[in-house]
């Protein structure tokens, strides 16, 4: 039955809702996207109505399962989604409240907070993590401070992956790799670090248990076999954080190797053998903790990657298709005509910690058209990734990168991925897998299933091609001198401007 079993992941992304159905080598049997239903009811603000959330996945699965002559080979379910996201329930199991998004900035007063009380250093060293806005524990104490009656009734909270897992099978739990993300995982011993989290005045009953990536938590329930199309014999296990999931199916396990996944954001990925414990890791932004494969990993990278480029699209380029911008970007050299993009359009990105940063261009002249604007938007992503990486790097002196693994839909862009190997004067090995990350979520489901023996048999039986992206030498050679005497500049220079426009918007009349 194994050779003939389907694998389902789901992917709950910024952007997109994703079902597939994947054999146990990998490949797509079926597929379907929705979009995901994210409201923005104010600047900085946004989330995601837990019951659309589940519709949404549902019609996901509906469309999936309706391309499947027997969806009966269907073994196994399992869901990947971003973090720090997530949806608190009642005793009856309804939401108390929205989920409010990932990358939602109302929470920033309590990040502060959570400072002044116990310092960075101390929450790093408790953690793995630096303390940002993003992260679950601000939106539970932005919670506490302005809905007190829906946290109230609030008896567990779960990220968003674990919110669908307990509506597919009933059951509430969440797993490592996503409790990394919270703020609240004591990970040097895997448990919640509930002294923290109840002296940051939150109830940690609230927090659901804990179980390894993979693990089987029961069956579909039969109304939702019905309403989806999964067969009720399908085993739903316990899923992971996006990232995470997609390291895992493109075998970036090990120290050496780089996850590049480029998507809505971008996540610059390492797995490393050991917890790492010097605090300026945190102060500079960067986040660590658990793979679902086992052992750790630290993450930096881009909170805006595909978003720039979207928002380019959108604002100056309305109706034009992505062809037509590479054609004009390509039209342009090296440099962008002089012009340079800072891309931090939602806040500043590890190695920096500053939540209050903007997007910047500089060196606009007249003869910088839409093309110099567009690849300049490439040419900073590709930049604010290499010094995401480059900062980190001395904190692991043992690790030597050996390769760098791109995954994502930003891999088709193919300028982008150009200019990103030049800058990184290293060769790209661009995968064939668009959806790693539901890959690696629907592998986690095969190993509770019994369909791979461990991780290692899973990342073994995948098969996948790969493309070589070179760095083209006199672009890098150009790229590096720019990246050190413009780009690494660039940050610096504004940042006391973009202080003085945030403590300017608190006190602007409305």
């Amino acid at each position: 039955m194994a050779g003939d079993a389907l694998l389902v992941g789901i992917d709950f992304g910024t952007s997109h809702i994703k079902a597939i159905a994947f054999t146990r080598t990998g490949q797509v049997v079926a597929k379907a996207s929705v979009p995901t239903p994210t409201v923005y009811p104010r600047p900085g603000w946004a989330y995601y109505d837990p019951v659309a959330l589940w519709e949404r996945t549902l019609t996901a699965l509906q469309k999936m399962t309706a391309q499947l002559d027997d969806p009966a080979r269907i073994v196994s379910v399992a869901v990947a989604s971003i973090g720090e996201a997530g949806v608190p329930i009642d005793a009856a199991g309804a939401p108390t409240y929205d989920a409010i998004a990932w990358f939602d900035t109302r929470t920033k007063a309590q990040a502060e907070s959570l400072r002044r009380q116990f310092g960075a250093d101390a929450i790093f060293r408790r953690t793995g993590m630096s303390i940002q806005p993003i992260f679950t524990l601000c939106k539970l104490l932005w919670l506490r401070d302005h809905a007190p009656d829906a946290l109230a009734r609030t008896v567990t909270w779960l990220n968003v992956a674990d919110y669908l897992t307990y509506r597919l099978c009933g059951v509430a739990a969440s797993e490592y790799s996503l409790a990394s993300r919270t703020l609240m995982l004591d990970i040097d011993h895997l448990r919640w670090e509930t002294s923290l989290v109840q002296e940051a005045g939150i109830d940690p009953a609230i927090l659901p248990p804990l179980l390894p990536s993979g693990t089987s938590l029961g069956a579909v329930l039969p109304a939702v076999a019905a309403q989806s199309g999964l067969p009720a014999t399908a085993l739903v296990t316990t899923g992971g954080h996006d990232h995470v999931c997609g390291a895992l199916a493109l075998g970036v396990t090990r120290p050496g190797a780089v996850l590049d996944s480029l998507g809505t954001a971008e996540a610059i990925f390492l797995a490393t053998n050991d917890v790492l414990k010097d605090p300026e890791i945190g102060a500079f932004g960067y986040s660590q903790g658990v793979h679902v494969s086992g052992g750790y990993y630290v993450l930096g990278g881009l909170y805006t990657s595909s978003a720039c480029i979207e928002w380019l699209r959108e604002n100056m380029g309305a109706g034009l298709d992505y062809a037509e911008m590479e054609r004009e970007g390509s039209a342009i050299p090296p440099g962008s005509l002089g012009v340079h993009f800072l891309p931090h359009l939602r806040t500043a990105n590890p190695g920096y910690n500053d939540p209050r940063s903007r997007a910047t261009f500089v060196g606009v002249t007249f003869d910088a058209k839409r093309g110099a604007l567009y690849r300049a938007v490439l040419e900073g992503l590709a930049y604010e990734a290499r010094y995401s990486l480059a900062s980190l790097l001395p904190y692991l002196p043992s690790t030597h990168i050996e390769q760098i693994v791109a995954t994502g839909g930003g891999t088709r862009n193919q300028l982008l991925m150009q200019i990103k190997a030049s800058v990184y004067n290293q060769a790209i090995r661009v995968v064939s897998i668009d959806e790693a990350t539901t890959l690696g979520a629907a592998m986690l489901g095969g190993i509770g299933a019994g369909v791979y023996t461990d991780t290692a048999d899973a990342v073994a039986s995948v098969r996948y091609t790969t493309t070589l992206i070179e760095p083209i030498q006199e672009e890098a050679d150009f790229y590096d001198r720019s990246f050190s005497t413009v780009y690494r500049q660039l940050y610096p220079a504004v940042k006391s401007l973009h202080h003085a426009i945030s403590e300017l918007q608190q006190v602007q009349p409305h």
